[in-house]
């Protein structure tokens, strides 16, 4: 019972970052403490008498349940995006699952989840958790080489592809900020002072409640829209979005809404509200990485 009390307490140490990888993995707190549980069982099984390295052998464990998981989701073909765009008043999501996913990013986690299994776990292990290759490719019982070569096509999905050079680039992330800051303290002055005085606001109806316009013109008319829809914004992240700086709403990390946001100078001009099921798979998503500024610290728990 000693050595069993003793075994539950080293596990207990590393639970957390064992849910900070599983939560990265699943992009599901229940998920990922469900991944988690089964490693603990797994482990006072093994008895722990022979693991010369907990940490790394726990590591292994979880990401092979976590590969499991995600190879059995989509062979279900589960579907990514919500049917619903959360109101005001509903589609919150557990505490938790908000503080993780504010940890993790809304963006990256929208981006991983348009991941193959095995490239998620190689980009997660090895770019957000510095895991060595060696290791990587027993997990996915791969090669080295091959493992590497999984990795570097998840990073360039989750970077994606700038359509616009990197300076304006910057500009337009700097204006697509200021609005969403805008929106989710429901400034009317600094939405006015982010605004175009002639900017057009699109929308699907899919994105809007009953009875609003889908086409709203001018400064004052698109603030009060965007005012409106306030609640959302809980859910919004900075991303790049078709090439260039725009916004998800993904509560829980599933995309619902994308706005791609065109700027002139220091306002936004105009911005398009997409929510079509079809045309969200079609877009593509990256994180907008400021320089210097890693993804996600390696081995960070939330």
């Amino acid at each position: 019972m000693r050595r069993h009390d003793e075994l539950a307490e080293r596990f207990e140490e590393r639970r957390g970052q064992l849910r900070a990888v599983a939560y990265r993995m699943l992009g599901s707190v229940a998920e990922a403490e469900d991944a988690v549980q089964e490693a603990w069982l797994r482990l006072s099984r093994a008895g722990g008498d022979d693991i010369d390295n907990l940490a790394a052998w726990l590591t292994t464990v979880v990401s092979r349940i976590c590969l499991d998981m995600l190879r059995s989701r989509a062979s279900r073909r589960e579907d990514p995006y919500g049917d619903d765009v959360p109101e005001a008043s509903a589609g919150e999501v557990p505490e938790d699952e908000a503080v993780l996913a504010d940890s993790v990013g809304l963006a990256l986690l929208v981006v991983l989840d348009r991941l193959g299994p095995a490239e998620r776990v190689a980009f997660v292990l090895h770019d957000l958790f510095a895991v060595p290759f060696d290791r990587i490719a027993a997990i996915l019982d791969r090669s080295r080489p091959a493992a590497k070569k999984l990795a570097s096509r998840a990073r360039h999905k989750v970077r994606g592809t700038p359509v616009v050079p990197e300076a304006e680039l910057d500009r337009h992330r700097e204006v697509v900020e200021a609005f969403l800051a805008a929106a989710r303290g429901g400034d009317l002055g600094a939405l006015l002072d982010v605004l175009a005085p002639d900017v057009v606001r699109r929308a699907e109806p899919a994105a809007l409640p009953p009875g609003v316009p889908a086409v709203l013109r001018g400064a004052r008319a698109v603030t009060e829209g965007t005012v409106l829809l306030r609640d959302r914004t809980r859910f919004a992240a900075l991303a790049l979005v078709d090439g260039d700086a725009g916004i998800v709403v993904a509560p829980g990390g599933r995309l619902v809404l994308a706005l791609r946001v065109t700027a002139e100078g220091e306002r936004v001009s105009a911005y398009e509200v997409i929510a079509d099921r079809e045309r969200l798979r079609e877009i593509e998503v990256g994180v907008l990485v400021t320089a210097g500024r890693p993804l996600s610290p390696p081995g960070r728990t939330p």
